[in-house]
């Protein structure tokens, strides 16, 4: 359990107030922790400040008020409950990720000429189109600690589920109801979007494996304490 300070509004007023972050392996316990959100950092890492834009997922957290019902982590856990009783299990590619992160790789998309990453991720898209199409922009919901991009993997295969696109690719394949997919394969989205639907969730309409709180605690608020 890591504490922070962080000032929001009560009544018109700025005050302090102790913000929990809870490591989501310990609500969800059957949820499969990837070290995939680290791993693939589009190029972007910055030795000087121990960044990448993925944070490990092993130390991966959801924001909760520590004095009131832990909202996102409980219902995270319901989700990968629900999953377990189905045959399957959460596979969490990423969650809390630091606003100076989310800083670092806006720098990394207004250089248009740096396109290192172009073949592994928007191979069909110039980069100057990345903010206008919604998959890059100056805020990110995985800083406000509510927000998990997370896919099914299936108990009996031993494999994720075929979603029919990979994590973190640019592009309308990406769309939850992109229609180049097969039947099995858009079954399959909507599997994951309905079980994080019913427990709380909204999906993004540019990546299947992004849910976010409906009702998230700190809407408004981006954290930036490190995650080392």
């Amino acid at each position: 359990m890591n504490e922070i300070f962080s000032r929001i509004k009560v009544g018109g007023r700025q005050v302090a107030t102790v913000v929990a972050f809870v490591v989501i392996a310990s609500v969800a316990q059957m949820a499969i922790p990837s070290m995939l959100g680290a791993m693939i950092d589009k190029g972007v890492g910055d030795g000087r400040t121990g960044l990448v834009v993925g944070i490990a997922i092993a130390m991966a957290v959801l924001s909760v008020v520590a004095c009131a019902v832990n909202i996102a982590a409980a219902r995270l856990a319901a989700a990968s409950d629900d999953c377990v009783r189905r045959g399957y299990r959460l596979k969490i590619y990423d969650a809390y990720r630091p606003q100076r992160a989310v800083s670092h790789f806006m720098r990394w998309a207004k250089d248009v000429d740096d396109t290192r990453m172009k073949a592994p991720f928007y191979p069909n898209l110039d980069k100057s189109v990345l903010f206008a199409q919604g998959y890059i922009a100056e805020k990110s919901g995985h800083s406000r600690g509510s927000t998990v991009d997370l896919t099914l993997f299936d108990t009996k295969t031993g494999k994720e589920v075929n979603m029919g696109g990979t994590f973190d690719w640019f592009g309308e394949e990406s769309h939850p109801d992109y229609k180049g997919v097969t039947e099995e394969q858009l079954a399959n989205r909507m599997l994951l979007r309905d079980i994080m639907v019913a427990h709380g969730f909204k999906p993004l309409v540019e990546e299947w494996w992004h849910f976010t709180l409906a009702d998230e605690p700190y809407p408004d608020t981006y954290f930036d304490f490190p995650v080392r």
